[in-house]
Formats: C-alpha cells, sequence, structure tokens
C-alpha cells in the first residue's frame, strides 16, 4: 500500500468513504435510501463543489488512507464522468494504490454514457441494479430499464476495462415463482459477474410498497428459492461471504466488509452516515437529508455517541452477517469494550450449538436464525 502524503496527512489504519449522489431518474416503491427524482436539470456543478467541501473538511479532521470510497445514491450514474474525475483528483492524497472505488450504477442510464470515461476518471469497480430479467417483475418494481439494457450495461463495463463488476438481483418479488427467481440468477450468471447481491425483497417502512402493500412469496417459497439459489450460486464458484453477498475468486466488497467487521467510514453528501471512533467514543455521524439544505451547509454535521449499553448490540448486528464472523479480539479494538462483557450470553448461544465458541460467528444452524441471536444481544 502506497502511504498517503499530502496535507500533514498522517498514515493510520485504512477506513472507508461513503459518497452520496441523492437523485434518481424515478423513485422506485420499495426504495427507503435518501433518493429524490429529478425534476429539472440535476445542479451537478454546485453539488460536486460542495462534495469537495465536505470531503476536506472531513478528511482535514480524520486524516487516514482511503482503503475504498462507495459512490451510492440515489443513482450516482446520472452524473458526468469529468464529476467523478474531479472528485477522485481531489482525493488522491488518501487513495492508495489497492483502493475499491465503486460506482453504483442504473442500466437504464448508461445509454448515453461511455463507460470507459468512469473508469479514467478512477472508477474501478461499478454496481449494476439488476433487480430482475423479467420485464413485468421490473415493471412491479418501477425499474426504469429491461433485460436488454442490463445486458449491454454490463458488456460496455467489460470493454471499458472493469475486471470488478457487482449484479444486485433481488428474489421473493409480488407474484414470483422460484422457477422465475431461479431464472434470474441464472441470467445474472450468465453475464459472469464478479460479485452477486442476491438478496429478499423487504417492505420497508415509509415506501410506496408500505401503504400499498404487494402480495409477497410464502415463507416456505421464499426457503426453497434461497436453498436452490444458493447452490446454483456455489456451483457458479460464487462464495457466500455474508448473508446476501457472493464473490468470485476473492473479488469481496471490502467496503461494505468494512461496515460489518464495526470499521470506521467517514459519509459525504445529502443524508449520508458515517461512523468513527474517538479514544473510548463511537460516533455515528449524519448530513442534512435534503439535497437543497445539504447545498446550503455541507460541512454541517450532526454527531451522536453510540451508549455504551448498545454497542455490543450494534457489533453483532452487522459482524455477525459475515459467514466467517470476527475474532474476539475484533470485538474488543473495535467497542472498546472487554471480551468478558459478551458472557453470559455468549455460552448460552454455545451452548445451544448457535454460534461458535472461540469466535464471533455463527454455527451452520445458528446463521440461519441470525435474527433470533441478535436479539439477544437487545439493550
Amino acid at each position: 500500500m502506497r502511504a498517503a502524503q499530502s496535507q500533514g496527512l498522517i498514515t493510520d489504519s485504512p477506513i472507508g468513504l461513503y459518497m452520496h449522489f441523492p437523485w434518481c431518474a424515478k423513485k422506485c416503491p420499495y426504495c427507503d435510501f435518501n433518493s429524490h427524482p429529478v425534476s429539472g436539470e440535476i445542479p451537478e456543478r454546485e453539488y460536486v463543489a460542495a462534495l469537495k467541501q465536505d470531503l476536506l473538511n472531513s478528511l482535514a479532521a480524520n486524516p487516514a488512507p482511503l482503503r475504498s470510497i462507495f459512490c451510492g445514491g440515489g443513482t450516482p450514474s446520472l452524473f458526468s464522468a469529468e464529476a467523478f474525475g474531479e472528485l477522485l483528483q481531489q482525493l488522491q492524497p488518501w487513495i492508495t494504490e489497492d483502493s475499491e472505488i465503486t460506482m453504483e450504477a442504473n442500466p437504464g442510464t448508461t445509454e448515453h454514457r461511455d463507460l470507459r470515461d468512469y473508469r479514467h476518471a478512477g472508477i474501478n469497480r461499478i454496481s449494476f441494479g439488476a433487480q430482475s430479467f423479467n420485464p413485468p417483475h421490473l415493471l412491479a418494481l418501477g425499474r426504469i430499464h429491461s433485460a436488454d439494457d442490463i445486458d449491454s450495461s454490463f458488456q460496455k463495463a467489460r470493454r471499458a476495462g472493469f475486471d470488478n463488476i457487482n449484479l444486485d438481483v433481488m428474489y421473493g418479488l409480488p407474484g414470483q415463482t422460484t422457477a422465475e427467481a431461479l431464472r434470474d440468477l441464472e441470467h445474472a450468471l450468465s453475464l459472469e459477474p464478479d460479485h452477486l447481491s442476491w438478496y429478499q425483497l423487504t417492505i420497508e417502512p415509509k415506501t410506496e410498497f408500505a401503504r400499498r402493500p404487494p402480495i409477497l412469496a410464502s415463507e416456505s417459497s421464499i426457503a426453497e428459492t434461497e436453498r436452490q439459489g444458493r447452490a446454483l450460486l456455489a456451483s457458479h464458484g460464487f462464495e457466500r461471504y455474508e448473508v446476501s453477498a457472493y464473490a468470485r475468486n476473492g473479488l469481496r466488497c471490502w467496503h461494505n466488509e468494512n461496515y460489518w467487521r464495526f470499521g470506521d467510514y467517514l459519509g459525504v453528501g445529502a443524508g449520508a452516515h458515517g461512523k468513527l471512533r474517538r479514544g473510548n467514543q463511537i460516533i455515528r455521524t449524519r448530513k442534512a437529508l435534503q439535497p437543497r439544505r445539504y447545498l446550503a451547509e455541507p460541512t454541517a454535521t450532526i454527531e451522536e455517541e453510540v451508549a455504551q449499553y448498545e454497542l455490543v448490540f450494534e457489533f453483532m448486528l452487522n459482524a455477525l452477517r459475515l459467514r466467517e464472523g470476527v475474532s474476539f479480539d475484533t470485538f474488543s479494538h473495535a467497542t472498546g469494550l472487554p471480551i468478558e462483557g459478551l458472557e453470559p450470553v455468549w455460552s448460552q448461544l454455545a451452548a445451544a450449538e448457535l454460534v461458535e465458541p472461540k469466535r464471533i460467528a455463527a454455527s451452520d444452524f445458528g446463521y440461519e436464525h441470525l435474527d433470533s441471536i441478535i436479539q439477544k444481544f437487545l439493550p
């Protein structure tokens, strides 16, 4: 790793950076992210200027190399490659030789974009929100793209030099059968992505689906879809390393792994969240949700300390999602709490063969019942 040296930057343990791009072409009925449908032109220049100001302020206060930069949304691919080039140029002093730099993209927004420009700007990982390849299901999900758009965008990314591509694919969709869910997965696998986020549709509060709930598949149907889908993924060389994350050739998403390991990350942009350890304190940060408020004061940050009695639950909520879990030393380092704080709950869970006795990890049986395990650590 090349040490970051500039502007008085000190070298420390690498951290992550999340940059939020809040605009999208259309709000999907299942989406609970901070996203705002485009009305007129996106204020790209103003927003990039605000992000640069936010970045300088955040990195001056938290100087460390950036092991990952994740550009999420909304739809980041609505912004030009020049915008990303300008932002990443400013971040050069903090970027390392092995930094993972991801941009989320909607396949319906890349038709008039040359993905080579994004690769040249410094993006080295791209994540396409495919969700489904079935036209009626794409329509039900409010997606603006077609299955052909996914295929063409993926191939454009390969030709542009991207050798680390993720596809987001959902199952458990309204009216979807197990056979249809598996056909979606097979189509995704036929493109030969490097990473797959294969996850069940959930109804989140304050979404259109929450206001008008669709009829979803039964629990037994979901269980059968998951059983067959995981076997299919394994047969194609995909390692399941997190509840809904599958990687091939070791290309795990470092940015998301850092979340699950309770690592530190900065959050910049409208509605972005961050998490930092300062001494024995764990601090959660957040920015103004509304883009207009963020643009008016991009460095304004709300900080809240995570209470000690909540730390164990917060850690378990993340770390137990990892298939291999983490060490007890990771728990102490990340939270500042002694391992003894896990007793006697951990011993009880280990006796029931739900968790590993010498590592913070669920057993094979327990991994299928994570919610029940995590609830044991509620404050």
